[in-house]
């Protein structure tokens, strides 16, 4: 059986990327080109499922979308109308999404099935670009409330399991950057603010790169453990809304011992936007 692929995505702003907003260009570029190549869409080697962690549904414990099929949950604010007409058909999977609840309980992790939640915008827009087809499964989990690193590492490796079965594991988030007071002085600020910034998520983006980029699993989880203490890193997430860096931890914690992370970067309002990806060749 094909071992399935880890992405920790960058999935933008709301709709902003389905609507072609010119400051998602690279994002937009990446998500219909990189990320089918990463997961292999298209190609006998499919994933037959994707288990997507998404940075918009917190929760107490990991809670799964476990329906055959789902509604969307346009879960943003103040857009043209056809951002709330926008259809993604994909399946869920409630076989695998019991797996996942197996898996997770396997690792001391107490989970709960949700048969109603409705997919977020961290699911249907990047899935929308990079498989407009929705010809493959599709299992939602919520990242944790908490924001405990240690407990997501778990969630990863739990979920690594998954991909010895060809399900694939997609972490939906910002990990660069998801701070508004940052995004406002990179869209308005004086080029001194933004020079500044720059420089900043450019450091951050450094540091991240080489604490996730270990290939000893017992290094990487101890760095990524310690995220907050990279330089900047509550400047990128602020303390208590880091919810937007969870999905990667998940993903670090779903990689394997010896596996090398790939990475690629967006320019998103002149700053780098990283993307790291475990279990396929690296992409342009």
């Amino acid at each position: 059986m094909t071992v399935a692929p880890v992405i920790a995505l960058s999935h933008g702003g709301g709709p902003l990327p389905i609507l072609g907003d010119p400051s998602h260009k690279d994002l937009i570029y990446s998500l219909k080109n990189r990320v089918p190549k990463i997961l292999k869409l298209g190609t006998p080697q499919q994933p037959r499922a994707i288990v997507l962690v998404t940075a918009h549904w917190s929760t107490d414990k990991p809670t799964i979308s476990s329906e055959a099929s789902h509604e969307l949950y346009y879960d943003y604010y103040n857009f043209p109308s056809e951002a709330y007409s926008l259809k993604y058909p994909a399946p869920g999977h409630p076989e695998i999404a019991r797996e996942v609840k197996v898996a997770l309980e396997e690792q001391g992790l107490k989970s709960d099935l949700d048969p109603k939640r409705g997919w977020d915008h961290g699911v249907f827009i990047p899935m929308l670009l990079a498989n407009p087809k929705a010809d493959v499964p599709i299992v939602q989990v919520s990242v944790l409330e908490s924001e405990d690193p240690d407990e997501h590492l778990r969630m990863g490796a739990a979920l690594s399991k998954l991909r010895q079965n060809n399900i694939a594991i997609v972490g939906s988030g910002f990990a660069s950057l998801h701070n508004f007071q940052v995004y406002q002085d990179l869209r308005a600020g004086s080029p001194a603010k933004i020079k500044q910034w720059v420089d900043k998520v450019s450091q951050w983006n450094g540091a991240l790169t080489e604490a996730v980029g270990s290939e000893s699993k017992e290094e990487r989880w101890r760095r990524v453990s310690g995220w907050r203490d990279l330089p900047h890193a509550n400047h990128m997430h602020p303390p208590r809304r880091g919810e937007h860096f969870m999905p990667l931890i998940v993903c670090a914690g779903a990689a394997f011992e010896g596996e090398k992370a790939g990475v690629y970067e967006d320019n998103y309002m002149g700053a780098g936007i990283e993307t790291y990806y475990w279990g396929a060749e690296t992409v342009a």
